[in-house]
């Protein structure tokens, strides 16, 4: 008898992605492909898998997590908290331009801690504790 695509099998609960600042409307500019790239993976992270395209941040962003995709020549980034018990932040999305290096810039650094502290205090309002 042949195997079926579906099952009979619960899909694992999916965690609720909250979109942080401008970080949806930024996916949105990105390359459909991009966009493609990163909805995936960030449905992998809600169900609690770790996506192939994260990477561990460390020094200032430690504990964070980014997503990265290239396209035509160019280099997307969405950084995420899987952290906060019961959702998934989406914290920055944006297009990697380093004049240093490899280095983020560090206006884009601070922007990713304002919106993490913004992200501490919706979970703690709307999910009652933080972690």
């Amino acid at each position: 008898m042949p195997e079926h695509a579906y099952s009979d099998r619960p899909l694992p609960p999916r965690l609720p992605l909250v979109w942080v600042g401008s970080s949806r409307e930024d996916l949105k500019a990105c390359p459909n492909p991009v966009q493609s790239v990163m909805g995936k993976a960030l449905l992998q992270v809600q169900l609690g898998q770790v996506p192939r395209i994260g990477k561990r941040l460390k020094g200032h962003l430690g504990g964070l997590v980014e997503l990265v995709d290239s396209f035509d020549g160019d280099t997307f980034q969405a950084v995420y908290t899987a952290k906060l018990a019961g959702a998934v932040y989406v914290l920055h999305v944006f297009p990697k331009k380093s004049t240093h290096g490899i280095a983020t810039p560090r206006h884009v650094i601070a922007l990713i801690l304002q919106r993490l502290r913004g992200a501490q205090a919706h979970h703690a309002e709307h999910f009652g504790r933080e972690s």
